[in-house]
């Protein structure tokens, strides 16, 4: 996912407390039996404050807490639980977020305000309160500046390794960074996917900069990826910058505004692939392109259809190269497509040319495309200049096995 300007920055070792001025720290308190399930991510200062949501109509109470928040465009604090979505939890659901945000401030010395929530993991169970309580009161007294990886642990659910970044820029001449974390395996589809993604940072920028910039890095990152297509009640990222390293703040028109921005996208893109490697299951990372299609929209459309096809999943898995099963998809997903001219390419090897089988395809070349690790699929319909592209992964008996059995 290469989302430009390499030599712009540097990769440094951490994740959301790499920036100045933010804190962070995990426990367990119960919900989970031994993992750790209450995170805490806190700013030393007021940071302005951005979100992007689920698009899900079905959508958790923690989610319509956190719109809140990113309305008022300021937060000190990030609380999460795993193991439990608080979602289709009615009105008592809104409660216990609100509750959440209060025992938080509460044990800070915030305003409750100034405290998103977040929560992942089963869907209609309600909250027990007594051991977030409990949890909330414990997860303070761990906060540290090297706390960022705990934290990202804690996070998790089904993911199998923990999902973070940090890079470092100038501006102005001084030192800047950008930290993220990210949890989400299962039930992806873009549209945010299922996942929760933070990203903080210790520039000074602009609240509704701020807003624009994220949203701009999640339509190229976290809306680009699926593992199975479905979509969550949850899907959260907040973004928090504090200021901390001293800069003018950043808006458009601001001399290294682009720079800031490409960083971002690089920080969203590259948990945006860690998730798609992190796959339920998954044994192969996929990028989809379609183009040629009669707008960008229908490229997309297309996209998503081949990349959620349990057909052409588990055909990626068994290393078979049954191009047949991606060509049935493009005829059936809603995309003008010419019969004619439509190709299909795994790397740099046809299977299909001129709408049929390519006197050139080799099957056995496609198979060793397959049975690597990565590879790219290209779809070109040969109706217009529309292109698109999204990040996927094979499904294996691991994912059925996964979601069939997995308890918190």
């Amino acid at each position: 996912m290469d989302l430009g300007m390499p030599n712009a920055w540097i990769e440094i070792e951490g994740g959301v407390t790499s920036p100045a001025g933010f804190q962070a720290g995990a426990v367990n308190c119960g919900i989970r039996s031994k993992k750790p399930d209450v995170a805490l991510l806190l700013s030393d200062r007021d940071a302005a404050l951005a979100g992007a949501f689920t698009s899900n109509r079905l959508a958790a109470a923690p989610v319509a807490l956190c719109r809140e928040r990113v309305a008022r465009g300021q937060a000190r604090a990030i609380i999460v639980n795993s193991g439990n979505a608080n979602a289709a939890t009615g009105a008592q659901g809104i409660v216990d977020a609100e509750r959440m945000a209060a025992l938080t401030a509460d044990a800070l010395g915030l305003s409750a305000a100034s405290v998103c929530v977040c929560s992942t993991g089963t869907i209609g169970v309600t909250l027990p309160m007594a051991r977030l309580e409990s949890g909330i009161r414990a997860v303070v007294s761990q906060l540290s500046s090297d706390g960022g990886p705990a934290a990202a642990r804690a996070i998790m659910t089904t993911d199998l390794v923990p999902k973070e970044i940090a890079l470092e820029l100038t501006i102005e001449g001084k030192p800047v960074r950008i930290g993220g974390m990210a949890k989400g395996s299962g039930m992806i589809d873009p549209n945010l996917a299922t996942m929760l993604a933070y990203l903080t940072t210790d520039a000074a920028v602009e609240s509704a900069a701020l807003q624009a910039c994220l949203l701009e890095a999640v339509q190229d990152s976290f809306n680009r990826i699926t593992v199975d297509g479905d979509e969550s009640t949850n899907d959260t990222v907040l973004f928090m910058a504090n200021g901390a390293a001293g800069n003018s703040p950043l808006q458009p028109g601001h001399a290294e505004w682009d720079c800031f921005v490409q960083a971002v996208r690089e920080v969203c893109g590259r948990l945006a692939r860690m998730i798609v490697k992190d796959g339920e299951g998954a044994t192969k990372y996929v990028t989809v392109t379609v183009q040629g299609g009669a707008s960008d929209g229908e490229a997309r459309q297309a996209a998503r259809a081949i990349a959620n096809s349990l057909l052409v999943k588990t055909s990626w898995y068994g290393c078979d190269p049954n191009w047949g099963r991606v060509y049935d998809v493009v005829g059936y997903c809603g995309v003008s497509v010419d019969p004619n001219a439509l190709e299909i390419k795994l790397d740099d090897h046809f299977a299909v040319r001129n709408g049929t089988v390519s006197t050139a395809t080799d099957l056995k070349s496609l198979q060793a495309v397959l049975r690597q690790d990565e590879f790219t699929l290209l779809v070109d319909l040969h109706v217009g200049d529309g292109t698109d592209t999204v990040y996927t992964c094979d499904c294996s008996p691991e994912y059925v096995r996964i979601n069939s059995e997995y308890t918190t």
